[in-house]
């Protein structure tokens, strides 16, 4: 049964969150550098710092942070060697058919929409960035929930980068004019305050 009385802070869940993907060996400059490839083509005078900007703003949402702590610690037991057989092959070999890590990963990404969706498939399928050094990391770790929810925090970022455009368009402007403190769609926008 619940306890209300037990109820973890937002800030220590963000926190922990932060802290598993840097004890993983993953930056948030590295998911925004995914982010920057992915959104640079299409939106004028983009900056990394507006990438950043976004993977910290993803990374500020209950559902991104779940999946990341979940994950993390699955890949972690999985290297202790403690989940149970046969599970612990599964993920500890990455299994192709094993989907779980993927579906948990895709949970988060439906936070931030279709572009979001479409943009998880891609990176899952070419593993941009660091990612791919996540995927092909053999021996070093196991990795097979990181890797997937990497792309998919830089999935939500990118989708959140292309939902501003469109209200940069709106009002003539560019990514160029805009201070990356002000990233996010729900910036600085008429009504939004």
């Amino acid at each position: 049964m619940f306890d209300h009385n037990r109820k973890v802070p937002s800030a220590t869940v963000t926190k922990a969150a932060k802290d598993a993907l840097t004890r993983r060996g993953v930056s948030i400059e590295a998911i925004a550098k995914i982010v920057y490839e992915m959104q640079a083509p299409y939106n004028e005078g983009l900056k990394l710092a507006h990438c950043i900007e976004s993977v910290e703003s993803v990374l500020e949402k209950r559902e991104v942070q779940h999946a990341l702590l979940v994950g993390i610690e699955l890949d972690v037991l999985a290297e202790k060697k403690q989940l149970s057989e046969p599970l612990q092959s599964i993920v500890d070999s990455d299994e192709g058919l094993f989907g779980v890590d993927e579906t948990i990963a895709l949970g988060a990404v439906y936070t931030y929409g279709s572009i979001a969706v479409t943009t998880f498939g891609h990176l899952d399928k070419n593993k941009i960035g660091v990612i791919n050094h996540l995927d092909t990391k053999k021996g070093i770790g196991v990795h097979t929930f990181l890797d997937d929810l990497v792309a998919s925090v830089a999935a939500c970022a990118s989708s959140r980068i292309a939902h501003r455009t469109r209200d940069l368009e709106e009002k003539g402007e560019t990514f160029k004019e805009l201070p990356p403190e002000q990233t996010a769609p729900e910036s600085d926008i008429d009504g939004a305050k």
